[in-house]
This record gives C-alpha cells, structure tokens and sequence, in this order.
C-alpha cells in the first residue's frame, strides 16, 4: 500500500523529484508514475491500480498541471473517493507552487489550505500527519448514476477532452461552498452554452455520470422542449415536498432549454424546486446571463479533434473541433471510408455530407435560430468573407453598398443581425483581444450553405463585400523594351481576384507565415501544414481554371506564375529535403516516448526550425504580389 500517489505534470518533473525525495525519507512510501498515461485514453488500468492502493493522491498544482489531462484524470478519481466519503479533501492534498490559487480546480480545493514547497521537510511532515488519520486505500467509485429520477441517458458517444469544463460546471455548481473564495453564499444555477452539437448534452450527461457522489438525492433529466411532460413524469404532484421528504442534495438538468422562445421568468421557473438543488442548463442563448453562471463551450482542441476525426488532420481542420461533425466523420474513417474522398465530399456541392452520414437532417438545426432578415444578412456578409473575421462596420458597408441605403439604416441593420446572432452562438469572438471582430465556425457556414434560403442574395452580398472590403486597382501600363509606347494590361479578371484571394487568406493562416516560437509547436505539424497548402492551391487553381504556369517574365505576376513560385520554387524544396529526414527519425521513436518528447531531441530540430523561419520572407512576399491581384491588404509584408 502506498502513503501517498504523487501527481505532476510531467513539465514539473525537476521540481518533484527532490519532494518526493523528502516524502521519502520522511518514511512515506510513495508511487510516482514514471511512464505516464498515454493521450486520450482516460485512466490506465496501472494508474487506476495504483490510486486504489494509495492513501491518498499530492497534487503538485502548477500551473501547468490542469493543461494534463492524465493529471486530471487522477484528480478527479482521487477528489470523487474523498466525495463519497463525505469530504472531497480528505483524499486530495495539494502543494501549490504558485504565487496564486485562481488556477486550482475544483473550489473546495482552492479554499484548502495549500502547503508550499519551500520547506520539504515541514511538508512531508504535514504530508505524514494527515495520511496518519487515514484508515485505508482510497475506495475508487464505479462509474454509473445510483439514481435517475427520470430518464437515463442514451449511450454516450466518446468522450473526450473537456476536463477543463467538467471542473468549470462542478465548481460553478459548488461555488457556495467555499465563500470566502468566491464571494457567493448561496447556491447559483449554471448554465452550458454554445452552438449546436459542439457537445452541451454531452458534457451534462458525463458530469452526471462522473459526479453522482455528490447529489445522494439523485440525478434529475428533464426535456427543456417539454419541460412540463417531464415534472408530471416524476409521478409526484408535488416535487418539493418529495424531495424535502429525501432531504439530501439533488441535481436537475433542463436539456435544451428554449432560451428564444421564453422569457427570463420562465426560463427561471423551470430551476430547482428545492433549496437542495443544484441547477444545470443547456442552451444555446447567450442572452441570460442572469440566470445562472455561464459556462462557454468552444471547439474541442485540435489534438482531441483530430483523434476524434480517426486520425485525420484535414478533416479534423475542416471542421474545426466542432464535435458533432467530428462523431460523423470519424464513424466513417473508422468503417472504412478513405479520409481524402471524405474531404472532398464534404465540400461537395448537393446533399450534405453529414446529412448523409447521420442518415438525417443533423444541418438544418444548426442554422435553425437564424429566423429575422438581418441576422440572415449578416451571417452571409461572414460567409463571404470567411475565413477572415467580420466586424459589425465590414457588414454595415456591405449592406449600404448592396441595397443603396443610408449609412445610418445599415449601422443599425448590422447591429440587429450581430447582436442576434452572438445571442444564438452563431459568430464567436474572433480572439480574446478582438472586441470587435466576430468569426463564423466552418461548420455553421457549411450548414448554412446547405440551408440559406435565399442563395441569390448571398450572392448579391458576396460581390457587394468584393467591391466593398477589397481595393479598386486600376488598368497599369508596361513598357516594351526598345520602344517608347506602351501599352495597355488588363486588370485582372474576377476569377483571378478570387483565387488569389483565396490563396492570399490561407497563407496568412499557415504556420511559415504565422512565426513559429522557439521551443513550441510540432515540426511534424508545420511540414503537414504545409503540405496541405500545396494541396489547396492547386484546388484553388482548378476551381478557378488558371493553369499553373511559372513566370515567363513578360510583366506584372499573375495567379498562376504566383502559385507556381508558392509550389515549386518556394516549399517543396523544403518538404522535400525535411520530410524524409523527420520521418527517418521519427520511424525511430521508442514506443514509451511521446512524439513531441523525441522529436524535441532530435539533433536536427534546431536546423530545420531556422529553415522553416526563413519561409518566412518568401511567403510574405507571395502574400504581398497576391495582394496586388486581389486588392486585399492583410498588413502582413515582407522585410525584402
């Protein structure tokens, strides 16, 4: 049996290698994982073993520790041990590295007393005395709700990442408990927002699962849709006095709460009908933020995506985290569909792709709160000009320039149709430091253009944004050589304006543009990226017809001369030297070592990493000549 499980994020491993040591020579006998729990995979079953054997777990809480998932998984396991013995800490000890706490998940843990590593040998005293007052091993709960008052959940699709968030709801729900850190006495309802199928039900129904040992007096389901048909379904005419009756704490979860549809007031009337009750909502409004604390969901990150997608990067990229579509596809990957033709059937024109995977409709409800004129104008202003950010004065110019009105009606037209649709999660803020700039998720552009009632005004808008957001050029004249007149050059077609700035965006978005930190990242990630850069021109170059030509020389560059310097001349040099020698290496790694582990060893990392900056300026320059076609400014320019 072990005194003490020691958990730490493997960033952390210098400094607990001497706290360890002192809990050793203390005369602890303490369990320190060596080898990790590989990525997504929840808890090991030797992990789980361990846990079971131990007294219980040290948190070394850095910050770094709640970026681990396997840290979290630990926690968690250890922290519901200690909940089902009535004290979520009496399992949990946590040594806080940290000037600050804000970064320690759940409450109850941040209200703790937390020890400092200052004085290893005061704390493996502190760490001595309380394992001391322990009987036993900690008791690991199975999994599994005791008590559903109503409804139990359907089969629950794979569920991963989101350890973050199941801390977020717990303590948001528990924030009562610790007063004096959070500065709210009472109990306050939660609720789960987002867009559709980024996963609200599904984080509900894993919280629920995961967390039961809190709420003896079981778990509430209720349908937000037909709240009234699920209270009668609790065969109680009277909810308060049955649960005043159990006399223990309770959940209720309202599941897809109409939020558009309802007054505050009402949607307020369907919390809790107890002072026992804990009170969780899904919704896909962001207009009550009154009614209970707000926990955002966003994309699952790209690691979680792209596992999610079986393994696909460009299809995981294609959708951007978003959860239901990743269900979809990785379904299909799984059963044998080639990730490629997936791709490309995606974006396909004709039926929806994931339409045919879910053997329904699943697009429509996407886009179903889109239901007033301006809000359907703005969403296809972003559409246009996705995937660069959209601002309420971008979609303002739009609409004065397409319908001929006063500036001062498309202000107030574009406000309408932001403001509705932020309230339905339908455009996210475009970076924590973007107040004003608004992005349009792939997937809700892909159902939108499966669903937009009136395409030819997308249309009518689209070219309004082209002339409206992009700079006229005018004709330019050349020079023969040997000769004094000069003659006339087409300015470029709309087809070439297109294409290049389709290629323009993309590039500004890759990572040999987008600086690459010293230290951070994947090489193996930029050189894919890459490589699907060369992919995407020339889908851009097919779409459009241009033929990919290189520079003859004869004057101004064109698309194609563009494309061919981008492909042939600019990048495939690079992946063609580094590819084989990252993949010579990485056929190499041991199977107990994480990828980015090795290849942070590799002796040529340093080498390829200078190479892949000085990308940079030939990339900057293509972005700007491209910029010279299609009139866009990105305020990205090179050095040279």
């Amino acid at each position: 049996m072990w005194d003490v499980f020691l958990s730490y994020s493997r960033g952390d491993v210098q400094r607990v290698r001497p706290l360890a040591r002192a809990l050793r020579d203390g005369g602890l006998e303490v369990f320190t994982d060596e080898t990790g729990v590989a990525s997504f995979t929840g808890i090991s079953d030797t992990i789980r073993r361990e846990l079971a054997r131990s007294k219980a777990l040290l948190a070394y809480y850095s910050t770094g520790y709640p970026e681990r998932e396997a840290c979290q998984w630990e926690l968690t396991t250890a922290y519901l041990a200690g909940l089902g013995e009535g004290d979520p800490r009496r399992r949990v000890m946590v040594v806080n590295p940290e000037p600050k706490t804000d970064h320690i998940r759940p409450v109850e843990l941040r209200d703790a007393r937390h020890a400092s590593d200052d004085d290893l040998t005061a704390l493996a005293a502190d760490v001595r005395a309380h394992v001391a007052r322990l009987d036993g091993p900690m008791t690991l709960r199975q999994q599994g709700v005791r008590r559903w008052l109503l409804g139990i959940p359907q089969p629950r699709p794979e569920f991963l990442g989101r350890i973050s968030e199941l801390w977020q709801v717990h303590s948001a729900l528990h924030a009562h408990a610790a007063p004096l850190v959070t500065g709210r006495p009472a109990a306050h309802a939660v609720q789960i927002r987002g867009m559709a199928g980024i996963g609200k039900t599904l984080l509900a129904q894993e919280y629920a699962l995961r967390f039961e040992a809190a709420y003896p007096g079981g778990v509430c389901w209720l349908n937000g849709e037909s709240y009234a048909d699920s209270v009668r379904a609790l065969g109680t005419d009277d909810p308060f006095a049955h649960f005043d009756a159990i006399d223990e704490p309770f959940l209720w979860i309202v599941d897809a709460v109409p939020a558009d549809r309802l007054p505050a007031r009402g949607i307020a009337a369907m919390a809790a009908p107890h002072p026992l009750g804990h009170t969780l909502f899904t919704l896909r409004s962001r207009a009550h933020d009154a009614l209970g604390t707000p926990v955002d969901l966003g994309p699952l990150d790209p690691a979680h995506a792209r596992v999610l997608a079986g393994g696909d990067e460009a299809l995981a990229q294609a959708v951007d985290g978003h959860p239901l579509a990743l269900g979809l596809l990785g379904r299909a990957v799984r059963a044998g569909h080639p990730p490629g033709t997936l791709y490309d059937r995606l974006h396909a024109r004709g039926r929806s792709l994931l339409d045919m995977l879910a053997d329904e409709d699943v697009t429509a409800s996407l886009v179903q709160d889109v239901n007033t004129p301006d809000a359907a104008d703005v969403l296809r202003c972003a559409a246009a000009l996705h995937p660069l950010p959209l601002t309420t004065d971008d979609a303002a110019h739009v609409l004065a320039a397409a319908d001929r009105v006063p500036r001062v009606v498309a202000d107030r037209r574009a406000a309408n149709g932001v403001r509705e649709l932020r309230a339905h999660s339908l455009l996210a803020r475009g970076s924590p430091a973007a107040d004003e700039r608004w992005s349009l998720h792939p997937v809700t552009l892909h159902a939108w253009h499966h669903h937009d009632p009136a395409p030819a005004r997308t249309e009518a808008l689209r070219h309004a944004a082209l002339r409206t957001l992009c700079r006229h050029r005018e004709p330019v004249t050349l020079a023969f050589p040997g000769s004094r007149r000069e003659a006339p050059m087409a300015a470029p077609s709309e087809s070439e304006r297109m294409a290049a700035y389709d290629i323009q965006v993309e590039l500004v978005t890759r990572i040999g543009v987008q600086e690459l930190a010293p230290g951070t990242g994947s090489l193996r990630e930029a050189l894919t990226s890459l490589k699907s850069l060369i992919d995407f021109t020339r889908e851009t170059l097919h779409t459009y017809s241009i033929a990919l030509e290189p520079d003859s020389g004869s004057g101004a560059p064109t698309v194609r001369s563009l494309a061919y310097t981008l492909i042939n001349d600019t990048i495939r040099p690079f992946t063609g030297t580094w590819h084989p020698r990252l993949a010579a290496y990485e056929a190499r790694c041991p199977g107990d070592a994480a990828p980015l582990d090795h290849e942070a060893a590799w002796p040529e990392a340093e080498a390829m990493r200078a190479e892949l900056a000085a990308l940079r300026e030939p990339l900057l320059r293509i972005v700007e000549r491209l910029g010279g076609i299609s009139g866009a400014d990105f305020g990205a320019a090179a050095t040279g």
